[in-house]
């Protein structure tokens, strides 16, 4: 079904469009927010409140993004403001304490053999403090481009910036995360 009948029946208050909104959009919506985390849970989590934000707010929706750039904005919003919200309250210790690491470092760098796995929770500790040290706009943008796969001008929309502002974003990102690698890689 086309967005922009989708959308009409959401506007309209058709449950029904909802319910397929949710099934169309799920996994990706889960799968963005899982890049920010890297806990099921909590992507889980941040995807419910994604939904909930878009079943509230789908009537002020105006069209002058997809449908789909729209709900991403959404879930990388809901993802920044979590990020947010855990460090001011002193909550939101190191990620890696958080993470899946053996799931996420076979996933990073397609598999392992067995006895690169004993260095392998420190190394991942170690990544995960280079992308924390990036700037919030560095980091989604890095994120989104060489985790998610979208190209510079879908960041750009989602980010509500230029696709130079994105280029030069991911460039200091890649460059500021290269560095912190290099390092890892030389012990």
């Amino acid at each position: 079904m086309e967005d922009t009948e989708l959308l009409k029946r959401l506007k309209a208050g058709d449950k029904t469009a909802f319910t397929e909104l949710v099934s169309i959009y799920a996994s990706k919506v889960t799968n963005t927010c899982y890049r920010f985390f890297l806990d099921k849970q909590d992507a889980e989590d941040i995807s419910q409140e994604v939904f909930i934000e878009i079943y509230q707010s789908i009537r002020h929706f105006k069209g002058d993004a997809k449908l789909s750039t729209w709900i991403y904005r959404i879930a990388v919003s809901k993802s920044m403001d979590e990020i947010k919200r855990r460090n001011r309250k002193k909550r939101f210790e190191s990620i890696g304490k958080h993470l899946h690491l053996d799931e996420f470092a076979n996933w990073i760098s397609g598999g392992h053999m067995p006895d690169e796995r004993i260095n392998e929770k420190d190394k991942m500790k170690e990544v995960m403090q280079a992308l924390n040290t990036l700037a919030e706009n560095q980091r989604i943008a890095y994120t989104l481009s060489k985790i998610e796969g979208y190209g510079n001008k879908e960041i750009a929309e989602i980010m509500k910036t230029s696709t130079l502002a994105v280029e030069s974003l991911i460039y200091r990102a890649k460059k500021k995360v290269s560095k912190a690698l290099e390092l890892i890689l030389k012990k």
